[in-house]
């Protein structure tokens, strides 16, 4: 089952994790947990360090909650080490593809600047991960093909700060990117009410509805939020880096989708 609290009066949800809009949603303890997501999690091949990091990020339950499922292409933006690459992958399977997007290597930078790709490229070449496919986060490219799932955890308040940032663009490419009916999962540190995008840069926080609000303005509908990383205790004005909330701030999980 999932629990549902509809702020809207939206009718009962199906027995999937499709949600109707406004509701906020979070997997009971008698969910049953798809065995692509379970094996996935369960990967021996995962390393340490990203096994660490389950308690906080709660892997199993926000991709359930994206619906992500054997045979999907999935873009995993802005991918960092890769902690979500990996898990996508063993959910997909060999039938899907996972598409790990980088940001594009700054024309200027120095020669010896670490490759912002490296850790991904490591990936797509084990041959455990061999449906990870590595690209780059080029608003001025198209993907290979349109995806089911466009995905990117705790860098869409970073997307504001670059220079010259237009996220109206930016999210248009995203919708562009995928295919109709397509899901947009955002998943970020709350900043609060009120703050906009004005503490992205200071406080590496973004206010949820900000982000509801600028996402659909790119034609996305937003269908649902989960609620299994809030964490009501959060002071939402604590930098997210400060070591007193550090894997602790209240996270929104926000599900968009194109239309059909």
């Amino acid at each position: 089952m999932v629990r549902s609290t509809c702020w809207l009066g939206a009718a009962a949800m199906a027995a999937t994790l499709s949600l109707t809009v406004g509701c906020t949603t979070t997997p009971s303890s008698s969910s049953k947990m798809p065995a692509a997501i379970t094996a996935a999690v369960a990967n021996p091949a995962r390393p340490d360090a990203d096994r660490a990091r389950d308690a906080d990020r709660k892997p199993a339950e926000v991709i359930a909650f994206a619906g992500i499922k054997p045979g999907d292409k999935v873009g995993d933006m802005l991918p960092g080490g890769g902690y979500f690459t990996r898990l996508f992958s063993g959910v997909v399977g060999a039938k899907g593809a996972v598409y790990a997007l980088p940001p594009v290597r700054a024309a200027n930078a120095p020669a010896n600047a670490p490759d912002p790709a490296a850790a991904v490229k490591a990936i797509a070449a084990d041959p455990k991960f061999a449906n990870v496919k590595v690209g780059a986060l080029d608003t001025a490219a198209k993907l290979p093909e349109q995806l089911d799932v466009m995905w990117t955890s705790l860098n869409y308040h970073d997307l504001q700060n670059r220079p010259n940032a237009d996220l109206k663009a930016f999210n248009k490419w995203v919708y562009d990117s995928l295919k109709p009916g397509g899901v947009y999962i955002v998943i970020d540190h709350a900043a609060a009410a009120g703050a906009g995008k004005s503490v992205t840069s200071t406080l590496h926080r973004i206010e949820p509805a900000f982000v509801k609000d600028e996402v659909q303005a790119a034609g996305f509908k937003f269908v649902g939020e989960s609620d299994v990383l809030r964490n009501p205790a959060d002071d939402h004005v604590t930098p997210n880096r400060d070591s007193a909330v550090r894997g602790k701030t209240d996270q929104f999980v926000f599900k968009f989708r194109k239309p059909k």
